[in-house]
């Protein structure tokens, strides 16, 4: 036996086959009862929509493309989860895929998520050339997060990476801090807006500025306060690290040489996740909004889908300072 199909469920629920279109899509339009009935009978038969062919069929997409940066990190989880929450509220399911951070699997992945003709898609944070993002924003709508972007058929939601890295800075600075370092993002999206930032803050308070080079892992974490211990003596005694995941890394890499967190460095994360929130980490970070950031690129992609607006728009949000327990006074005792 076949697949079942919608004509299958319009006879065991004795109705017709539009009208089992119309749940299938959620319609308001539909009474309680027949509803009942035709989800009744889909279950029995093991029936489910496919949502490409359904696409094909009305000339309209209920699906909505996302590719995340990084699968490991919980920023975009949270960003992914207020985007769901609000696909699922205005009837769109999404497609979720990754390119690993690396520019040629994004490219890879971005085209397979154009495959399934999605009304629209949202990058999180995308290392994928320009014109990869240009040629999606051709055949539909394009929303980047934790990206800016140039382009007048593309939307932005960004967070304000030179304030976030000045508020760390600032903190730093009043707890006496003044031999800080960064370690940066590298390439990672967002990553030069933090560095600059952190460059004018420092200058600004009069002190020079230590930029070492890393990456938004916690493996790169570790490996830069490897490279940080040894290039600098007396070492810095405090970190602003490229993101959270980055920050637990060089925690880590600071116990195993034997300075303690915060007492002889102090460390600050940058996205405010879960992770930062967990008690044996309670980790100092610069808050993103996630919640927010999904929710405005959501609704821009939505107004864009729907043909409401063609001009971009470019959100710029402002970040703010958790202060939790891997922040502390300079001690002027750190082992080093």
């Amino acid at each position: 036996m076949g697949k079942p199909t919608m004509e299958d469920v319009a006879a065991r629920a004795g109705v017709s086959r539009a009208l089992v279109s119309l749940v299938m899509r959620n319609a308001p339009n539909v009474s309680a009862r027949r509803r009942a009935a035709v989800l009744k009978a889909a279950e029995e038969l093991g029936y489910s929509p496919h949502v490409m062919a359904r696409s094909l069929a009305s000339r309209t997409s209920t699906v909505l493309g996302v590719m995340v940066n990084d699968l490991r990190n919980a920023f975009f989880a949270d960003v992914v989860e207020g985007l769901d929450a609000a696909a699922q509220a205005a009837g769109f399911d999404l497609i979720l895929n990754t390119g690993g951070r690396m520019p040629s699997r994004e490219g890879a992945a971005l085209r397979s998520l154009l495959s399934f003709r999605p009304a629209g898609v949202v990058l999180l944070s995308p290392v994928v050339p320009a014109a990869a993002i240009e040629a999606a924003a051709r055949q539909c709508p394009v929303v980047l997060v934790s990206r800016t972007s140039r382009l007048s058929t593309v939307d932005t939601v960004n967070d304000d990476g030179e304030a976030g890295a000045a508020l760390a800075v600032e903190h730093l600075v009043q707890l006496g801090h003044r031999r800080i370092a960064h370690l940066d993002g590298g390439g990672a999206a967002g990553a030069a807006a933090r560095r600059r930032g952190f460059r004018q803050a420092m200058r600004a308070h009069g002190l020079e500025p230590i930029v070492v080079s890393s990456e938004h892992t916690d493996t790169a974490g570790e490996k830069a306060v490897q490279e940080l211990l040894s290039a600098y003596s007396p070492a810095p005694t405090a970190l602003l690290a490229g993101n959270d995941f980055n920050a637990v890394g060089a925690i880590s890499a600071l116990e195993e040489r034997g300075l303690r967190v915060p007492e002889d460095v102090s460390v600050v994360g940058y996205d405010n996740t879960s992770l930062a929130s967990l008690r044996h980490i309670s980790l100092t970070t610069v808050d993103q909004p996630r919640a927010e950031m999904a929710r405005l690129a959501f609704d821009a992609l939505l107004e864009r889908v729907r043909g409401e607006r063609t001009e971009p728009v470019r959100h710029l949000l402002h970040p703010s300072l958790v202060v939790r327990e891997t922040t502390g006074p300079d001690s002027g005792e750190a082992q080093r």
